[in-house]
């Protein structure tokens, strides 16, 4: 654990050990929206990448708390034994379009499991993992300078913020 020569946080210490979803005020999931929370949940704390673009940062891993406050998306970012870290907060707005597009491929999807026959079903499936995609590029942008991510974590972390996004 610690950094390189050149200040780059090591593996072990660049990733999220924990992480909570603030959604305290938000309605109740539907069980197919609280799957994708427990699945984004569990890969993310499988395998991430996470870490905060300061050479001054405190080392990892970290523990995250995302949430939604005054309309802005909340990071919180301590470190493993709750010292605190970082707090990064993203306008929504840049966020909005994709994560109605996700949703309503994600109706889609659910739909056609239950009717149709594969072909459809792995149609629909490429698009959505595209608009998820897409989804993770943004998160990645908005984050630019303040921590660095990789692709597979941007996109459990978009589907997190997809969860908070369907109360608010």
């Amino acid at each position: 654990m610690g950094r390189t020569l050149d200040g780059k946080a090591t593996r072990m210490s660049a990733q999220i050990c924990h992480i909570e979803i603030d959604d305290a005020n938000l309605p109740t999931p539907t069980p197919e929206i609280e799957q994708e929370r427990k699945v984004a949940i569990f890969d993310l704390l499988e395998d991430n990448s996470f870490s905060i673009a300061r050479p001054d940062a405190p080392m990892g891993p970290y523990r995250i708390n995302l949430g939604i406050r005054d309309r802005r998306l909340v990071f919180g970012v301590t470190t493993e034994h709750h010292d605190p870290a970082a707090e990064f907060q993203l306008a929504l707005g840049p966020f909005r379009q994709v994560v109605k597009d996700y949703y309503q491929i994600c109706a889609s999807y659910f739909d056609a499991v239950k009717t149709l026959p594969p072909s459809q079903i792995e149609t629909i499936d490429m698009a959505r993992r595209g608009i998820h995609n897409e989804g993770a590029r943004i998160l990645q942008e908005r984050l630019e300078g303040k921590a660095d991510i990789d692709t597979d974590t941007a996109r459990r972390l978009f589907t997190l913020i997809c969860v908070l996004h369907f109360g608010g």
